[in-house]
């Protein structure tokens, strides 16, 4: 298998490097200037053809290892990921006036969210490199993948999130072996404090939006989702934003597929924002440029989708114009309200983040931006056994609670009678 022949590009400026030149960014923009990684599609279209990857009995996203940024000789993490249900819900497209509804399970990864894609890709450049320590921001997800997948492999890394992460998340990072800083601030200055040492001590960055190879692990989930519904390519796909990075990363695994021939439209990609964390969506509305307008001051029970100032937020903005696509905001009443409903209408259990995108769905629904033909895809990017305490606030709200009863049979007669 050949090592994919690839260039970085800046998304400002368009200047293009090797990928030996530099790690980052593009130097001429500072931390501004995000990179994407651009590839020869016809030697691609060489190495590969959807028939022999319809042949692999590789059903992780090394799947799609020749269409990945990563040497064909580079040791790979031990850990199951991606390649993650997609499953059909009925029951949630009838209540919705839809008939074709899946919903894609990321929480099903090792470290239960969608951030185990990048952060292999992480792992594995950090190693292509000889880096002693990696590191990354996070609100919780994208470090919890880090710290995992580097325990596979007995990687040290440190990571920086904000003291208000949810405590399963915290625990996560513990129990993997992670160094913890607890930042007294937002997940923005935690951010900010990250680049600064990894600067300092030389630390490979895994940040996203700062790191071009985390939407190359990010895409993976677009491969996934048009081979799982056998090329017959959806109309929308749903999902939640914060930094941006996975919307941005939808977009360019739909990008390879369509240069490469294998599907042959851009499905419509909806990117769904909390409404105390909405800065692309208000952008979006506006029509304002992203690298001018200040960060917003950002508070949400989505902790995932919560950023003041989406890092990657180029690509984020190019996924939903450049698709006919739409940003949508929820409440956070909403979001609570989706995770019993994702949860009893097709049994996925979702974090905040996560049903956010199922919320949505129904506001898109009933704005027409769906329509009862389109076949969508709903993306669950966490399990909700990240967050409990706001699984137990959406319960609550619907109003389900548990019985106190005796242990005698005759306390049910009540309940059942």
């Amino acid at each position: 298998m050949a090592y994919p022949n690839f260039h970085l590009r800046c998304l400002i400026c368009g200047r293009s490097y090797s990928p030996s030149e530099l790690a980052y960014v593009c130097p001429e923009h500072g931390r501004e200037g995000i990179l994407d990684v651009v590839y020869d599609y016809e030697a691609l279209r060489r190495q590969i053809s959807r028939e022999q990857l319809g042949r692999s009995q590789e059903f992780s996203i090394w799947r799609y290892r020749a269409m990945l940024p990563i040497p064909p000789d580079a040791p790979l993490p031990p850990l199951q990921i991606g390649w993650t249900p997609l499953y059909p819900a009925p029951r949630l497209a009838a209540e919705l006036g839809l008939r074709h509804l899946w919903v894609k399970d990321d929480g099903r990864n090792p470290t239960a969210s969608f951030k185990d894609r990048a952060s292999a890709l992480a792992v594995i450049k950090a190693r292509e490199q000889g880096a002693a320590v990696i590191t990354t921001a996070s609100t919780g997800n994208a470090a919890a993948a880090l710290s995992g997948i580097c325990a596979s492999v007995g990687q040290a890394n440190v990571i920086f999130v904000p003291q208000s992460a949810p405590p399963a998340k915290i625990a996560q990072l513990l129990a993997f072996g992670a160094t913890v800083l607890l930042v007294q601030g937002t997940y923005d200055e935690a951010f900010d404090l990250c680049l600064q040492v990894a600067d300092h001590y030389g630390w490979y960055n895994r940040n996203t939006g700062y790191n071009p190879y985390m939407s190359e692990g990010k895409k993976t989930a677009s491969y996934e989702i048009c081979e799982q519904l056998k090329w017959e390519t959806p109309d929308v796909i749903l999902v939640s934003v914060g930094d941006g990075c996975i919307i941005g990363g939808l977009h360019k695994g739909l990008k390879d597929l369509l240069a490469l021939g294998w599907i042959e439209r851009m499905p419509r990609l909806l990117g769904v924002q909390a409404a105390g964390s909405n800065y692309l969506a208000e952008a979006w509305a506006r029509g304002e440029d992203v690298l001018s307008k200040p960060p917003i001051q950002a508070h949400t029970i989505a902790d995932s989708i919560s950023a003041g100032l989406p890092r990657d937020r180029l690509k984020a903005m190019a996924a939903v114009r450049e698709t006919d696509g739409a940003f949508i905001t929820v409440s956070d009443e909403e979001i609570l309200a989706a995770i019993p409903a994702l949860a009893r209408g097709c049994g996925v259990l979702a974090e905040p983040a996560g049903a956010a995108a199922y919320s949505g769905l129904v506001k898109a629904a009933a704005a027409g931006l769906v329509t009862a033909n389109d076949r969508v895809v709903v993306l669950n990017t966490g399990s909700g056994l990240k967050d409990v305490a706001n699984v137990m606030k959406g319960v609550e709200k619907v109003g389900t609670r548990p019985q106190h009863i005796p242990p005698h049979l005759s306390a049910l007669h009540p309940l059942f009678a």
